[in-house]
């Protein structure tokens, strides 16, 4: 498994640490050692704005900030999906990739917080990610968004559920105009060669996916579920253009790029991009990895060039 030089660094440092043990490992437990370590960032990204609302939900109301680039209104729209395995992770823990996203594309980022498992197994994230595309349309002008100009994003787990936002709103009147997905996540099997492959990978490693599907899935059974596993939707064909980046070290490669290919062969326009030497989760670690300001970098003009067309 090869590692650049800065995300081997990073792995080094990654190895002193106590390896969770996935057959005993609390989900609180969990999401308290994600708190102990802040998502860095390298400095302000010259935004207009940040400002925090909501949106009304299936389960209750839904938390959304909202990231406003400079210039005059009406912008574009991303609307964001945070990572962390469905059951973990915010707002918070992704501001900077959200604020660096919208500078870079001139594009609002409305970040979104869906409910959890397994507090709320699925399908509740997926019930809240489509409610917020559709609240967040209606409410377009509120933020000074064009709501003419829409996309979704992101990343693991939230690239999941913008993928599903697609499919379930295709043919709805709301004009996505891209999809943008980082190292999603597509099958809940985890049986692609890549899962197998990289069993010691850091960051991420199929014990640890295979965790979060059990805590995000009322049965297994319902991992066949196409809005679990979008590699299992069979009718891919009219989705909006998609960019899909993975990393050469990630157990989710395979089946992201897996992903990409069922797109194409759909007829999708599809950007794929595998990022050699990264491991999963990497474009969150601005001022860290140089590879993640230069995804963000590609992601945003990829952004604007849907934007423009």
């Amino acid at each position: 498994m090869y590692l650049d030089p800065q995300a081997q660094a990073i792995a080094d440092q990654l190895a002193h640490l106590p390896r969770p043990d996935f057959s005993t490992l609390s989900v609180a437990d969990y999401r308290a050692m994600l708190a102990a370590f802040p998502m860095p960032s390298d400095g302000d990204d010259g935004l207009a704005s940040v400002t925090d609302d909501s949106l009304p939900g299936p389960g209750g109301p839904l938390a959304v900030r909202i990231f406003r680039p400079v210039g005059a209104a009406p912008l574009p729209l991303t609307v964001f999906f945070h990572g962390g395995g469905f059951i973990s992770c915010g707002i918070d823990t992704h501001t900077n990739l959200c604020s660096r996203l919208a500078a870079l594309s001139g594009s609002i980022v409305a970040a979104v917080d869906y409910r959890l498992a397994p507090e709320h197994r699925f399908p509740a994230a997926v019930d809240d990610t489509i409610a917020a595309v559709r609240a967040l349309h209606q409410r377009a002008a509120d933020f000074g968004a064009d709501p003419d100009q829409i996309a979704v994003a992101g990343d693991s787990a939230g690239g999941t559920l913008a993928a599903v936002a697609a499919h379930a709103l295709r043919g709805s009147g709301i004009p996505i105009r891209h999809q943008l997905l980082l190292y999603p996540v597509t099958d809940a099997a985890c049986d692609s060669a890549s899962q197998h492959e990289l069993t010691d990978a850091p960051v991420l490693n199929r014990e640890a996916m295979q965790w979060f599907w059990r805590n995000y899935l009322p049965d297994a059974a319902a991992g066949l579920d196409p809005r679990a596993s979008p590699l299992r939707q069979r009718d891919l064909a009219d989705l909006p253009p998609a960019t899909i980046i993975t990393a050469s070290a990630d157990p989710l490669r395979d089946e992201g790029e897996a992903y990409a290919q069922a797109l194409i062969s759909a007829g999708v326009c599809v950007t794929q991009q595998r990022w050699n030497g990264q491991f999963h989760g990497f474009a969150s670690l601005l001022g860290t990895l140089d590879a993640a300001s230069e995804v963000l970098a590609l992601s945003a003009l990829q952004l604007r060039g849907a934007f423009d067309n």
